[in-house]
């Protein structure tokens, strides 16, 4: 069973988060605080860490920074009122692996944390394979069957994010500001031009579709999912 530790102090908040996760299953821990998170993870393994960012003393983003010093794979997802630019690219660049903004939908973050585990298997495999398809991030290739398909890093980061999530839609923002320098002066619409070679480079196999949604992003569909 996995072990959920969510950190909110909101205790009304807190509590329904907590009910609603073992409800679809999960072991879960609720703290009021980052200190007494800190005491609760003491010797506990926890799989994935929800955590709010204004908190009595330390915040959020001061509690991500401490647990990726220890822990480099281990998903955490922000869920907040802050819905500034400025916050999420700093969360995002602490290496928080996902970010709500409340009030949220429970049901779309027991989405969101399905996702999450399924990456995290993948981090720790270090490899996607989707049919005939074969991504390496220790070495970097991409293989078609036997075929190497040749990559930049931006494009394969891309395709590993949307394979990563397969069915989940992404904006071209969100991936602009993943995968992007923030001072680029490139538009959202370069996202599509990256799209448009993506799915030139893998259009010999049918094991996933990189689908426009449109008057949003891109999703990547899998074969056994159509």
């Amino acid at each position: 069973m996995f072990k959920i530790l969510v950190v909110e102090d909101d205790a009304q908040l807190n509590r329904a988060i907590c009910v609603f996760l073992r409800q679809k299953g999960y072991n879960v821990a609720g703290c009021l605080n980052v200190n007494e998170a800190y005491d609760t993870m003491y010797g506990n393994k926890f799989d994935l860490v929800i955590s709010d960012i204004m908190m009595p003393d330390t915040d959020g983003l001061e509690f991500a920074r401490t647990i990726r010093k220890q822990n480099e794979e281990m998903p955490i997802i922000f869920v907040t009122a802050k819905s500034d630019m400025f916050t999420k690219r700093c969360s995002f660049g602490l290496g928080v692996d996902d970010y709500m903004v409340k009030p949220i939908n429970f049901e779309e973050l027991s989405l969101r944390i399905s996702a999450l585990f399924r990456r995290a298997k993948i981090s720790a495999n270090k490899r996607i394979e989707v049919g005939d398809v074969v991504l390496d991030t220790e070495a970097h290739t991409v293989h078609i069957g036997d075929e190497p398909v040749y990559l930049s890093v931006r494009e394969f980061n891309i395709i590993y994010k949307l394979l990563s999530y397969p069915k989940k839609p992404f904006t071209r923002m969100q991936l602009m500001d993943e995968f992007w320098d923030s001072d680029t002066s490139s538009g959202p619409r370069t996202v599509d031009v990256y799209m448009t070679r993506l799915r030139n480079k893998f259009a010999s196999t049918d094991a996933f579709k990189i689908v426009t949604v449109h008057g949003l992003g891109y999703k990547a569909v899998l074969k056994d999912e159509e």
